[in-house]
């Protein structure tokens, strides 16, 4: 989180642009980007990939508000938003809109690196956590998928538990699969010949 992040700046106003573009470089980023026009910001976004995105709005109105919660939806960046005034509404869309740090009252210089290393670091628990309710879901359902197909072996073949869970490992290793992808295809088989689950 040091000068080598590259910023893009988000200001319609060019002078508050160029007073925000200052106090990045006197807080030590050289690769500050600065783009005054929001009209295709997402593919401007795209094309420059920075590391962080700082959103400065004087006094938003909520079509201007959505248009950036939006793009927070899809760029998938750390943003610092900077504004002048707010309500709790807009607040709360902010925060569901991925928006890493929502900050009231306008930008000073001297809080810039601060915020941006909050903004960063938010971003990245957000991003760690929803990776590690995707993974645990996935094993949930992995798990759920593995004792139907047990539940098919045992009936089937009249083994116990463990039997059925070895014999399935044993399939996925001489398949060189995972125990979920055989179990899967052995409920989708099952379900195909019509014996229910």
């Amino acid at each position: 989180m040091g000068p080598f992040l590259s910023i893009l700046v988000v200001d319609e106003n060019r002078a508050r642009a160029a007073i925000i573009e200052d106090g990045l470089r006197e807080a030590g980023y050289s690769h500050v980007e600065v783009v005054t026009e929001t009209f295709g910001l997402v593919r401007r976004i795209e094309t420059l990939k920075p590391d962080v995105i700082v959103v400065d709005l004087e006094n938003p109105n909520r079509d201007q508000l959505e248009h950036f919660f939006q793009v927070s939806r899809s760029v998938q960046r750390p943003i610092a938003m900077f504004v002048d005034r707010s309500d709790s509404a807009s607040m709360e869309a902010a925060v569901a809109a991925g928006v890493s740090a929502y900050i009231v009252d306008g930008l000073k210089k001297e809080r810039v690196k601060p915020i941006l290393d909050m903004a960063i670091m938010r971003f990245n628990a957000f991003n760690r956590l929803t990776r590690e309710l995707h993974d645990a879901r996935s094993e949930l359902a992995d798990r759920k998928m593995i004792d139907r197909a047990k539940g098919i072996l045992m009936k089937a073949k009249g083994l116990d538990e463990p039997e059925a869970y070895r014999l399935l490992r044993k399939t996925a290793m001489n398949e060189n699969r995972r125990i979920a992808e055989v179990a899967k295809s052995l409920v989708s088989a099952h379900s195909l010949l019509g014996d229910g689950s």
